[in-house]
């Protein structure tokens, strides 16, 4: 991957990626417009070998082939130290440039001679356009017909045929235009470069009995960090000492504090508010939680968005098009019809401005982008503009229950044993054989084992049955443990426990067994609390136009209807398999079309790929839910998918308005030519304003927040 600099520009964007991919030895190429980024697949093209692919443009290498250790912190970063925009020489240029033609105005109002004002006017000319000209003089002579280059053409043609004025007019217009461009691009961009500079760059180390200061690049693993009150955590790692209340707003988007002990996780990035701890470094600065997440969303806009390829494959055609128009103008008139030479090449001139697709061409990555930052910053990672636009699209959501709409955390509340066995004899059992589960109730019968002081049996022959339960060898008897329709299958005779078993259910608890090969002789129920949001999310996703939200669980239907009724979901499907979900995610994919499902990113992990979305929850610090989910949700907060679905319809409308204003203002254009009433100022206006309103309406995303 490579960092660059000076892409201003969406369709010199493009015909960059396009340069690249036809180089020798590159397999494949795209240009991460919005981060200003260049992945390359295939052998390694050397600085020297992009600048001058990218010399039309002015387009350079800023951080050389795989910059993600320097982008972490904020290295590397071509808006890193530089002046304010209003400071910038082109900005002095233009200014300079309006002064020229005012006075050349002025001149020929005072009855000057022609040649005083013509040659203040060319002044104004050279200094409104001189980045223009500099990029596009050389784009001439390569028969590379990018924005600079027919604006360069336009501006010369018109100096040609005695049009000084508008030349200069339109030099200086261009000049504004691009400095106004590129500072709403750097406003954009800053939404996903701010995200880096949550990390401090230094930290203080404990090495060896000395504290130093030192460069988090240097830091090593087991290294132990001093952070004190007010201080950013610089690095992911375990706290070994202190207690403190840390904000992780930015891993989490949860910006009120956590308390932090001796044990916990703290993430790079975080605040550290109350106390002093000591954190034993777990990751280097390159592998931290906060640095994948950014490597991720910048890597994000290769997944482009539907829209996107579209707009994209228009705009290859659109620029040759108009070109061939404009050269047609200039030339069949005169030729054909005996017109006038002047007033023809003018029209052609002035509809050879609007053949650069700028507009249109950005009208999808800048709100792709900036949508992706905002999420980012609010503990929401969206892998891809292409998943931005499923979401905008849901029309049905399924959760899963366990961890999703309940705090997954079951605690057990009724053991009753059969058969002679005590609770002690059966939570020691239990706990035997699940403790080779990771099923959320596993922990709950484990935990309940731990309390009462017991140490859980010795298990041999150990069998797990996925979905189902699991069999062992406890104190030389064999026991099985599971759900009760697992029971039923394997033919064991529950008609003596069924009137127990419909009554824990009922009040809405879940059933694990414990029984011999044929026989039960134990029942542990468990209770989970349902999320205090859930009720509201479902209610907020109704509100947002999604149609059936659906439960999905392997619990038993009691229980589940009365989670249900609970939370408020309109279907309930209870007692499936992990492949029984995925089922069910494809039939309410063949009902509804755009389907989401939100579970836990690693047991719902099936079910999150056949949807149309997969959300995964509370993914903070896990590889497996962060590479495998198409959303992830770095915390536990539910309340985040109402949000990932309305930040996906304002976008979709976002990206929707900045197509219409593009293709409005270019057919307005190509209308007003064919009569004659399109001038160079009128077009240079009409070109460079559609840009800035799709840029400036795009950056209202910005104002999405969580609230909303």
């Amino acid at each position: 991957m490579y960092r660059l600099a000076n892409v201003s520009c969406a369709d010199c964007a493009a015909k960059f990626e396009d340069k690249v991919k036809r180089a020798p030895g590159v397999l494949d190429a795209r240009v991460l417009f919005g981060s200003s980024q260049l992945i390359v697949v295939g052998q390694p093209l050397s600085v020297d070998e992009l600048e001058r692919l990218g010399a039309f443009d002015n387009i350079k290498v800023v951080a050389g082939a795989d910059a993600a250790a320097p982008e972490v912190c904020g290295r590397g970063d071509p808006g890193a130290g530089r002046a304010p925009w209003w400071a910038e020489p082109r900005v002095g240029r233009a200014a300079m440039a309006l002064l020229l033609i005012v006075a050349a105005h002025v001149l020929q109002g005072s009855g000057a001679a022609p040649v005083t004002s013509t040659a203040v006017y060319a002044a104004a000319v050279l200094l409104g356009g001189w980045g223009t000209f500099k990029t596009g003089i050389p784009g001439i002579f390569r028969l590379d017909f990018q924005m600079n280059a027919l604006m360069t053409v336009s501006v010369a043609g018109a100096m040609a045929i005695g049009y000084w004025s508008e030349a200069a007019t339109v030099a200086f217009l261009f000049g504004v235009s691009e400095v106004l461009e590129n500072h709403a691009m750097d406003r954009a961009r800053r939404s996903i470069r701010s995200l880096a500079e949550m990390a401090p760059t230094r930290a203080m180390v404990r090495r060896e009995g000395k504290e130093m200061i030192l460069p988090v690049e240097a830091i090593r693993i087991g290294d132990v960090m001093i952070v004190r009150p007010g201080e950013k955590i610089a690095l992911d790692g375990r706290v070994i000492r202190g207690r403190s209340e840390v904000n992780e707003a930015a891993i989490t988007g949860e910006s009120l504090p956590l308390a932090k002990e001796a044990g916990d996780q703290v993430f790079a990035g975080s605040l550290n508010h109350s106390g002093a701890i000591e954190v034993e470094v777990t990751t280097r600065a390159e592998d931290s939680t906060l640095a994948r997440v950014i490597a991720l969303v910048e890597k994000a806009e290769a997944e482009r968005a539907p829209t996107q390829e579209f707009v994209n494959r228009f705009a290859r055609i659109y620029t040759p098009a108009v070109t061939v128009l404009a050269v047609g103008m200039a030339l069949i008139p005169p030729l054909v019809w005996g017109a006038a030479w002047q007033p023809s090449i003018y029209e052609a001139l002035a509809l050879l401005m609007v053949a650069c697709p700028c507009a249109l061409v950005v009208s999808t990555p800048l709100a792709v982008v900036t949508a992706m930052g905002v999420a980012a910053r609010n503990g929401v990672l969206i892998k891809g503009g292409i998943h931005l636009e499923n979401i905008g699209h849901l029309r049905a959501m399924a959760f899963d229950k366990t961890g999703t709409l309940t705090l997954g955390e079951p605690v057990v509340t009724d053991v009753v044993g059969l058969q002679n066995m005590t609770e002690e004899d059966i939570l020691r059992v239990a706990a035997g054989i699940e403790r080779y589960s990771e099923h959320p109730l596993a922990g709950a019968i484990l935990r309940a084992a731990a309390d009462r002081g017991l140490t859980p049996g010795e298990v041999e022959d150990f069998e797990s049955f996925p979905g189902r339960g699991a069999r062992g060898t406890v104190g030389g008897a064999e026991y099985w443990i599971g759900s009760p329709p697992w029971f039923k299958e394997r033919g064991v005779d529950l008609a003596a426990v069924d009137h127990r078993i419909r009554g824990f259910q009922e009040e809405g608890k879940t059933l694990v067994l414990l029984g011999r090969r044929d026989t039960v002789t134990a029942l542990i129920a468990l209770a989970d609390r349902v999320r205090p949001s859930a009720r509201e999310v479902v209610a907020n996703l109704k509100m947002a136009g999604i149609g059936p939200t659906v439960l999905l669980t392997g619990d038993n239907q009691a229980t589940a209807r009365a989670i249900g009724r609970t939370v408020g979901v309109d279907e309930v499907r209870a007692g499936l398999l992990p492949e029984d979900k995925v089922r069910a995610v494809s039939e309410l994919r063949q009902w509804y079309g755009r389907v989401g499902m939100v579970g836990d990113g690693v047991n719902d992990a099936p079910a999150l790929v056949a949807a149309t979305t997969g959300i995964a929850m509370g993914t903070s610090g896990t590889d497996l839910a962060l590479e495998a989910a198409d959303v992830a949700l770095m915390n536990d907060d539910l309340s985040k998918v109402p949000f990932a679905v309305h930040l996906g319809r304002v976008t979709l409308r976002i990206i929707q308005q900045n197509i219409f204003i593009a293709l409005f203002m270019k057919t307005a254009a190509l209308l007003l030519a064919f009569p004659g009433w399109l001038t160079l100022w009128l077009a240079i206006v009409g070109d460079m304003g559609a840009t800035l309103l799709v840029t400036a309406n795009s950056l209202r995303l910005l104002r999405v927040r969580l609230s909303s």
